[in-house]
């Protein structure tokens, strides 16, 4: 058997977002996402985690992979290239264990959205090609370097990037009749570790393409990316993950069952002298229920909350609510009510955003958490909106769905 080890770079001290490599993603640990990609691989023999910072080792011993060692300070600087991470790692475990894999795998934490046979995939082009030093990712280039410019100044004229045999001015010339170029991506190299410690390189000289879809083009720099590439992993997309596999909205729409506190309010409540509680909630939560139920989508509220103020809210929203359910007996209540109703568990979304939700989410076609919904909540959902409860959460789900139904008529 080949030994095949999947090393994730992983340092502490990143810049443009703090401790990211362990903040949650889409309700995990950023690291999380690459480890669980090895997991699942069925060439993968060992998965370490090369790191400089104790927490991210701790993370990742958690979900899976081994930390034998700490990386030194020297090999973790912004300006540290990969090439001596992972000849630091090659030699620890040569000189500590005696371990000498073939085949060494990275996967960069930044890239944490991938196909599900991605990492077998690319080993078996190495296993298959015995010329190649190093697969790697890759993905058709969003922009052509044959219409790119060296630029010498303000006041001096432009010069062509590239030249292309046979055209002469390839940055006048159609997209279509030029070379076809792809851009390297993050999500994966499978290399030959007789590459790193003979040729002192992560790629040799035999490169081998693995083509990636360029819908899984992910590489998370800035926070903008972070919130963009998570609303990637709630539209369904099939990718590997840390959890179960994420469900796409249904087809077919017949009910919408929402919580009451922490999702039709923000979960705060005030309390005067005399005991009378008060909630905050979002007008804008109402805005599109009469259009649902024209469009024969019913809407009704779930609540635990024994308060009338459940009642009376959703009487202003013009829906039906049950309430003062016991917090063991909503899966029980939300079967009587599909069962009432006459409509299939597979055609309800349900909203929630506590632990008592969770038995819901085990029966509704689609489970939505709102954006501040408890973490485990978040992790069993099939879609985190980007609002939050009482904060124009539904009012985001309603338009999601409304949109779903004009797009099917």
């Amino acid at each position: 058997m080949t030994d095949i080890l999947a090393l994730i770079p992983a340092r502490g001290g990143s810049k443009g977002i703090p401790r990211k490599n362990i903040r949650n993603f889409a309700g995990y640990p950023l690291i999380a996402w690459s480890i669980a990609a090895a997991k699942q691989s069925k060439h993968v023999t060992r998965i370490i985690v090369s790191t400089d910072d104790e927490e991210i080792a701790s993370v990742a011993r958690e979900w899976g992979a081994e930390t034998p060692f700490l990386r030194p300070a020297k090999f973790a600087q912004d300006k540290t290239t990969d090439l001596p991470v992972f000849e630091h790692a090659l030699k620890w475990l040569e000189e500590i264990e005696s371990y000498h894999p073939e085949i060494v795998v990275q996967l960069r934490p930044t890239s944490p959205i991938r196909p599900i046979n991605m990492l077998d995939d690319a080993i078996d082009i190495l296993l298959n090609h015995k010329d190649a030093d190093c697969v790697r990712g890759v993905v058709p280039a969003g922009q052509n370097p044959f219409k790119m410019w060296r630029f010498n100044g303000e006041d001096k004229p432009l010069n062509p990037l590239l030249k292309v045999d046979g055209i002469a001015e390839p940055y006048n010339a159609p997209r279509q009749i030029l070379p076809p170029v792809y851009w390297q991506t993050g999500h994966i190299d499978a290399i030959r570790t007789s590459t790193i410690s003979q040729k002192k390189s992560l790629t040799g000289d035999v490169i081998y393409p693995l083509v990636i879809d360029a819908k899984y083009t992910v590489d998370i720099d800035t926070l903008p990316d972070w919130a963009k590439y998570e609303a990637l992993v709630y539209s369904g997309l099939e990718m590997v993950s840390p959890g179960k596999q994420r469900r796409k909205m249904p087809e077919t729409i017949k009910m919408i069952v929402c919580d009451f506190d922490g999702v039709i309010t923000d979960n705060l409540v005030l309390t005067d002298e005399n005991g009378k509680e008060t909630v905050s909630a979002s007008r804008s939560d109402s805005m599109h229920i009469k259009t649902l139920h024209e469009k024969g989508i019913d809407v009704m509220i779930l609540s635990s909350e024994p308060n009338p103020v459940v009642q009376a809210r959703a009487k202003k929203m013009g829906v039906e609510a049950i309430h003062g359910v016991g917090l063991q007996n909503k899966g029980r209540v939300l079967r009587e009510i599909l069962e009432r109703k006459n409509i299939g568990a597979e055609n309800i979304i349900y909203v929630g955003n506590d632990l008592n939700d969770l038995p819901c989410f085990e029966i509704a076609g689609w489970n939505v958490a709102v954006a501040d919904a408890y973490p485990e909540v978040i992790r069993a959902a099939d879609h985190v909106l980007t609002k939050n409860g009482g904060r124009g959460a539904i009012r985001e789900l309603c338009e999601m769905v409304l949109k779903r139904v004009e797009n099917r008529d």
